[in-house]
């Protein structure tokens, strides 16, 4: 999908340096990815604490059942 961005060409030019990519296109596919992870991991990250583990012991204990 062909898409047409004004992209700040200093923060697209150190990009392409600091990821030593060849080609914008490699460059932003590449930022987007890591945008993407990133999000992702923060909403696991807001989640801790809030799921209820079995302590180590429960998790012992029923492997031994099974």
């Amino acid at each position: 999908m062909a898409t047409n961005l004004q992209i700040d060409p200093e923060l697209l030019e150190r990009a392409l340096k600091v990821g030593g990519h060849r080609t914008k296109r490699e460059t932003v596919n590449e930022a987007l990815t890591e945008y993407i992870r990133h999000r992702e991991q923060r909403k696991v990250l807001e989640l801790f604490g809030t799921i209820d583990m079995d302590s180590e012991e429960e998790m012992r204990a029923q492997r031994k059942r099974s």
